[in-house]
């Protein structure tokens, strides 16, 4: 096969027509389509951490289309062309890599935000916590090595809010942020109850991904969702914890979402409500910002 020049761009994001793109990508689509002459050929998608583009397979389409599939880690080469005002990949060779040639992790987008300045601002809001209950729990789970690497690493989602590795970092610091601000504005808010829910609402998601060439679904995060696995993370850790306050807390949790996954489908607390709110205050206008209005 033909050489691409040394010099070609490792970025996807810095390409332009005419430029040699070569390197190992992960494919996030890999579809076998119909030319109007009737032959076969693949349209695939490739990603790096700086973004991603479309790439074609008109040559052998169905041999080559064995060879690697829709969320591996492939080696890909090129000529990146225009095709309909968009950059495309003529692609000249693309096969999958072996296991260890390269960590998916670094194939997936990540936050903008620097992760150790959010763990920072984390740990100071958890030490705005004061009731020695809630305090305990929550040392119980930031004190923990591997859960904070989890915390550390998982999105909030898969394609929209805050869908990159740290996500879910950055949207629990937002979310804890705003329950601080929203308790010095109205005091009658338990302040402590609220930190603590806005802190551990959404620690679920650190069991529900898996990580490859795209942000999966893990089994249990695909048959209990991250409000079970936030629940039962927080039930196993809760030991001494008196009952009304863990009733309190996982009211919280629950409902976080809205009132529906909820008994009687209606918040008892003001805390559960405003949860409720801070949380898809940040979501929606995160999801705004990252995706628009639409």
């Amino acid at each position: 096969m033909e050489a691409a020049t040394s010099h070609a761009p490792k970025a996807i994001a810095e390409v332009r027509a005419g430029d040699e793109l070569r390197g190992i990508f992960a494919c996030t689509r890999r579809d076998r389509l119909t030319a109007r002459n009737g032959s076969p050929y693949l349209a695939i998608e490739l990603r790096d951490r700086s973004g991603s583009i479309g790439a074609r397979v008109f040559r052998d389409a169905d041999f080559v289309a064995g060879t690697f599939d829709r969320g591996d880690l492939v080696y890909a080469a090129g000529k990146v062309e225009r095709f309909r005002d968009e950059l495309q990949l003529e692609l000249r060779e693309i096969r999958r890599v072996e296991e260890g040639e390269a960590d998916p992790a670094a194939f997936l987008p990540t936050a903008y935000r620097d992760l150790t300045e959010l763990d920072g601002f984390l740990e100071h809001l958890a030490r705005e916590v004061y009731d020695a209950d809630y305090r305990k729990l929550l040392a119980d789970f930031l004190d923990d090595e591997s859960f904070r690497g989890e915390l550390r690493r998982a999105p909030c989602t898969r394609a929209g809010h805050h869908a990159y590795l740290g996500g879910l970092l950055e949207h629990t610091v937002a979310v804890a942020t705003l329950a601080n601000e929203a308790c010095t504005l109205h005091p009658r808010l338990n302040s402590d109850l609220l930190l603590t829910a806005a802190i551990l609402h959404d620690i679920g998601k650190t069991r529900e991904f898996t990580y490859g060439a795209a942000i999966e679904l893990s089994e249990e995060g695909r048959l209990l969702g991250h409000v079970g696995l936030g629940q039962a993370m927080i039930a196993e850790r809760s030991e001494g914890l008196p009952q009304e306050k863990e009733l309190q807390l996982s009211h919280c949790v629950l409902g976080h979402h809205g009132p529906d996954a909820l008994p009687g489908r209606r918040f008892g607390s003001a805390d559960a409500l405003a949860l409720y709110r801070l949380n898809a205050l940040d979501a929606s206008v995160k999801g705004a910002l990252e995706h628009g209005l639409g």
